[in-house]
Parts: C-alpha cells; structure tokens; sequence
C-alpha cells in the first residue's frame, strides 16, 4: 500500500498529470508523469513528495481483477517512487490487456514506461 502521502486523490490532482505530463504507453498500462509540480496544498517550504494514481476501468475485467491489477501497480509503485524527481505526479492507466497480464509484465511494463518519462528513451 501506498503511505498517504504518495497516493493522489483529488480530481484536479489527476487532470493536471494527465493534461500537462508527459504520457508512456505501453502493452498493458499508460503512465502520465508530471515531473516537480508544486503542491499548492503542502504547508512548509519542504519539498512536496511525490503522489501516484491509478486508473483501473471496467475494460479491464470484473471488480475482482480491477482491484488485483490496482493492488499489483501501487506495490510496483511503491518501490519506485524515491527515483522519481520530488514533486512529481503519476498517474497509471491500466488498458485492458493489464486483467491477464502476470506481476513481472506489469513491473517491465511499468519500468520501461518511467525510463522513457524519465529521459531514457527514444519514441
């Protein structure tokens, strides 16, 4: 699980990495990477962690599947966020390929989208 400070809640929060990010698609899931977006929200001059959501829809299966693919990507993300710039904001979209894909598919997919995000790859 995601500690409550990483997790992105608020509609605004998830648009603003959606519509101002950079996007990765890959096979099973989409990520949208908004890198050191400032938290209006955060008291303090401390630097605003970095927040991570996700997008699970009813293409991807049944409620059951849904929430499995959610549970497998916040643990995936969750060992991943302290290589992401501070700030940033995530958001993980499952496509619906992401209901059949195993725990090791999700990890290279999610991999090889955040070092393409990150300044890794070329299209």
């Amino acid at each position: 699980m995601l500690p409550t400070e990483n997790r992105l809640r608020r509609r605004e929060d998830f648009a603003t990495a959606v519509r101002r990010g950079r996007r990765a698609g890959r096979p099973h899931l989409v990520v949208h990477l908004r890198s050191g977006a400032t938290d209006p929200h955060a008291p303090g001059e401390s630097a605003p962690p970095t927040r991570a959501g996700f997008v699970v829809s009813k293409a991807v299966g049944g409620a059951v599947v849904r929430n499995q693919v959610k549970r497998r990507l916040r643990h995936l993300m969750r060992e991943r966020l302290a290589s992401l710039p501070a700030g940033s904001l995530v958001v993980v979209r499952a496509l619906p390929g992401a209901g059949d894909a195993d725990h090791a598919q999700l990890a290279r997919d999610l991999d090889a989208a955040l070092e393409r995000l990150l300044g890794g790859g070329a299209r």
